[in-house]
């Protein structure tokens, strides 16, 4: 460690103190060639996750920016905002577990218009016409078409008491008997 005033190597640990967080040491240093003191903070080193862009440059991961676009797409909606913190940190999480240095920029986006999709309609169309940028309405239209006609599904499983993560069988499916089959 390089003293701040004579740039001397010697110096000696006077005070350690582990901050409140417990994230980080601060350690009292004295220089042995100068004498005079400094404050240098040790700290286990972060895991960079890098996030490629769709132009390829590389940006350093933000959670910040990704909750701020997932509060701003769930504005006046009854989305707590422990829901949108909760989901980030976990995909946080399994990026970190995952062992990648990178990921892409539509991994990360995709993951939040499904988790916005799962939980809030209004905030999914609000999110993915930002996201998507569509080009026009009729694109526009078309999602929110596509939408409905998730829902309308969804609506027709339950009435048949079909659980979630099952694919409900098209009507002449049902229809069948064992002899037809």
């Amino acid at each position: 460690m390089k003293c701040p005033y004579c740039t001397g190597q010697r110096n000696k640990v006077i005070d350690s103190r582990l901050n409140r967080e417990g994230e980080s040491i601060r350690r009292r240093r004295e220089c042995l060639d100068c004498g005079r003191r400094f404050t240098t903070y040790e700290k286990v080193e972060d895991f960079s996750l890098m996030v490629i862009k769709k132009d390829g440059s590389r940006e350093p991961f933000d959670k910040n920016k990704i909750t701020m676009g997932m509060i701003k797409a769930c504005e006046k909606r009854p989305i707590s905002v422990n829901v949108v913190e909760d989901f980030i940190s976990e995909l946080e999480r399994e990026f970190h577990e995952r062992g990648e240095r990178e990921v892409e920029s539509q991994e990360i986006g995709e993951r939040v218009i499904k988790k916005l999709y799962e939980i809030d309609e209004v905030a999914y169309v609000r999110f993915a016409s930002v996201y998507r940028s569509f080009k026009d309405v009729n694109q526009f239209m078309d999602e929110l078409r596509d939408l409905l006609k998730d829902k309308e599904r969804a609506m027709d499983d339950q009435k048949l008491g079909i659980e979630k993560g099952q694919t409900s069988k098209p009507a002449l499916e049902l229809l069948k008997t064992e002899d037809d089959k």
